[in-house]
Order: structure tokens, then C-alpha cells, then sequence
């Protein structure tokens, strides 16, 4: 099973997309006819991050931002959060930041519409990876988005290289953004190189069935994960929405997890919630169904607010959710 090096300074690091979210303020109506937004830090591995800081892991951050009002600002919010950014480098050649403007027609219709040419966080080399700060951290997360372009792509192959040679547990979030990639054939053969080098694995369904693509394969969630267990992953997280998750374990065990009931107001955030908070719960040593637990807590309480990483919850935000719901939860040793 999973081992965390307790000697590391840093519970977690990071690496990828580092954007902005602008959120539709005039919601249940297209974008068209939305005339105001609500700028937000945003990017799956940030939101990982920021939820995995706020429930109390010494969190850190590997990327790239633009020289300009927008990078400063994801900086400033990190460094509020208590987020290393030592490893944030300030872009000069000229790039931009991503913007991610939203629309929410209604709880269960919502779109994303990127703005991702020219972006800094692709800009990331692998001469920006430096050792001895992977080394430092007991898990490092992957964002799949990292992958889509070079030279974001080889920093990002780099890293799992030096954290597997120093003991750094490697965790892979295929974050799969269709806009970002030339092909879903393309996104699969990457997603896969770093697939195999990891020990969890996060995904939606569909994020994982890229990664069959290759196989020319329709495959059910014990064949997919068993393909990545098979090549030493500890854990596969397959991801069903509203239906839950099924995490598979490298020991031969499933386990099913719950969603809770949550007045939805957007659909976005709930699997960067619920991947913060399993997270957490891995590095604080409970089991897999706690975390799957604490996950869809977490996951209920950010599709129920406007934003993403300012909704990300606090340890007892999700203790007491729990408690609401009568269910009774693992409590930290």
C-alpha cells in the first residue's frame, strides 16, 4: 500500500495549470446574454492544491504564470492560502494567462469556454524542475493539461522521473481538456506515459477510456484499472459524477463511494474538490471509503457555491456536512 516519507517538509506539490475563472454572475442563461463575471483563481491542479491547502497539507506549486495583473494575482492567492510558490516562475516571453469563462443555464447545463493560445503555464521547461525541491515533498500530482504541448509536456515527464528516483509518491489527475490537444489519440498516448509511471490515478470514465483508445478497446472499470495496477499503481479513482466512485486498490479491494445531496448551482469543481479532500485523506492515513467520503462531501459543497477555489472547504466544513447527512466519520488520529 501507499507509504508517505514523514521526513519531507512538504506534504504536496503540484505541477500545471495555473488560470483564471471568470464565472457567470447572471446565471440560468447563456452566455450570450451574460454581461458580468466574477474573476477567480482557477485550473484543476491549482484547485487541487488550494483544497488539499485549506484542509491543512504543507502544499507547494510547480508552473509557469504571465507577467502581468493576472499572474500576480494567482500568485498573491496562493501565497494567502499558505502555498509555496518558490517554484512559480514568472514568464517573460510574452505569454498570457488562461481564462476559463463559465456558463451555467442551469444545475445540470454548464459549459466552459478556454481561452488557451500563447498560455504561460505551457511555457514550463524542464530546466524549471528542480530536484531537490520534488525531493523535498512526499507526493507530487500531475495535471494531464500539462501534457498537451512542449516544452509543459517534457518538464512534466521530468518530474515524475526525479520524484520516482527520490520516493516521491506520484499521483496523476488526467484533467483531459479537449481544446488543449490535437487529438484524443494524442491526449491518450501522453495520459498513458504518465499513467504508468504513477501510483494513484484520478479520472473520470471518460478520461480513462482516452487511454484504451490506443487499445482499440471498450473496457469495463475493473479492466481499465487493472491495467494500471498491473503496471504498479497503488490505487485507480474512477470517477462517475452523480453516480459516485470506484476506487480499485493494487491489494485486490474495491470500494464504492457515495455522492451527497447538494443545492447544485454548477457542475465544475466537484472532482478537484473531491480530489483535494481524498488526498488528504490518503496522506493522513485513513481508508479508502473515508476518503471516497470525504471527497463526495467536499465535492457536494463546491457544485453548491458560485465559485470553485474559494469554495473549496475546510476540514470542519466536511465533518459537519457528514454529521448532517447521519453518516459517521473516521476521525483523525
Amino acid at each position: 500500500m501507499l507509504q508517505f516519507n514523514a521526513s519531507k517538509p512538504l506534504d504536496f506539490i503540484a505541477l500545471g495549470r495555473l488560470c483564471i475563472d471568470l464565472n457567470a454572475n447572471e446565471i440560468h442563461r447563456p452566455m450570450e446574454d451574460t454581461v458580468t463575471f466574477t474573476k477567480y483563481v482557477g485550473g484543476s491542479p491549482a484547485n487541487i492544491t488550494i483544497a488539499a491547502a485549506k484542509l491543512g497539507l504543507k502544499s507547494g506549486f510547480i508552473g509557469r504564470i504571465s507577467d502581468d495583473q493576472h499572474g500576480r494575482f494567482i500568485k498573491h492567492y496562493l501565497e494567502q492560502h499558505a502555498i509555496d510558490t518558490s517554484n512559480v516562475i514568472v514568464d517573460r516571453s510574452g505569454s498570457v494567462t488562461g481564462l476559463a469563462f463559465t456558463e451555467i443555464k442551469s444545475p445540470t447545463d454548464c459549459s466552459i469556454l478556454m481561452y488557451r493560445d500563447n498560455v504561460a503555464d505551457l511555457k514550463l521547461e524542464p530546466g524549471d524542475i528542480n530536484e531537490a525541491y520534488i525531493s523535498s515533498a512526499k507526493a507530487l500530482l500531475i495535471s494531464g493539461t500539462a501534457l498537451a504541448k512542449s516544452p509543459s509536456r517534457e518538464a512534466a515527464l521530468k518530474a515524475v522521473e526525479l520524484a520516482k528516483q527520490n520516493g516521491v509518491v506520484v499521483m496523476f489527475d488526467i484533467d483531459y481538456r479537449g481544446y488543449t490537444w490535437s487529438s484524443k489519440e494524442e491526449a491518450g498516448i501522453y495520459a498513458s506515459l504518465i499513467a504508468e509511471k504513477s501510483d494513484v490515478i484520478f479520472g473520470g470514465r471518460d478520461e480513462f477510456m482516452l487511454m484504451e483508445l490506443m487499445l482499440g478497446r471498450e473496457a469495463s472499470d475493473e479492466q481499465i484499472a487493472h491495467r494500471w495496477l498491473d503496471k504498479g499503481a497503488a490505487l485507480v479513482v474512477i470517477k462517475h459524477g452523480g453516480d459516485g466512485s470506484v476506487v480499485y486498490t493494487s491489494q485486490g479491494e474495491q470500494y464504492t463511494g457515495r455522492i451527497y445531496p447538494a443545492n447544485v448551482v454548477k457542475t465544475f469543481g466537484a472532482g478537484d474538490s473531491y480530489a483535494g479532500a481524498f488526498i488528504y485523506g490518503l496522506m493522513n492515513g485513513v481508508s479508502i471509503p473515508t476518503c471516497q467520503q470525504w471527497g463526495a462531501a467536499a465535492a457536494s459543497i463546491v457544485v453548491a457555491s458560485h465559485s470553485c477555489s474559494d469554495a473549496m472547504p475546510t476540514f470542519d466544513q466536511i465533518t459537519e456536512l457528514i454529521k448532517q447527512h447521519g453518516d459517521q466519520g473516521e476521525v483523525l488520529k
